[in-house]
């Protein structure tokens, strides 16, 4: 039984995943130390105010509907998927495109449908015949 889980934890997937998941943690600190730390004290140097906690709160019988916070955790969103993007994804990309341009590795092209590459070619057939593939109502 032992044995068993040794082999199932030494795998390779197991492994790449708990490696995935601790750098992903780590990352996850860097980004919300990034807006929370810099993005958020800009934005609150903007706006004037840190968050947007307070701003659309309803009461309704004697219950707080806060739009504001809400509000708040979107804005966070949109902040933490807008550092992801420019500050990993973009560099990235970027990095990959050039090594693959220094390597002369081109994009694949999608494979045509077969289907699709049939129709085109009776589509082409039929505009180059005479009648321009309309039947005539005089046959």
């Amino acid at each position: 039984m032992l044995k068993g889980f040794r082999d199932f934890i030494m795998k390779g997937n197991v492994v790449d995943l708990a490696v995935a998941v601790v750098i992903g943690a780590a990352f996850g600190a860097v980004v919300n130390s990034l807006v929370e730390n810099i993005l958020m004290p800009l934005i609150a140097a903007l706006f004037g105010a840190a968050d947007f906690d307070s701003f659309g709160l309803v009461s309704l019988n004697g219950v707080d509907i806060k739009f504001g916070v809400f509000l708040t955790v979107l804005v966070n969103f949109l902040i933490v998927a807008a550092a992801i993007y420019f500050m990993v994804v973009l560099p990235m990309n970027h990095m990959i495109a050039r090594r693959n341009a220094k390597l002369g590795i081109k994009d694949e092209e999608p494979a045509v449908d077969p289907q699709i590459e049939l129709l085109t070619e009776i589509r082409d057939s039929l505009k180059a015949q005479p009648s321009g593939g309309q039947h005539s109502p005089y046959v």
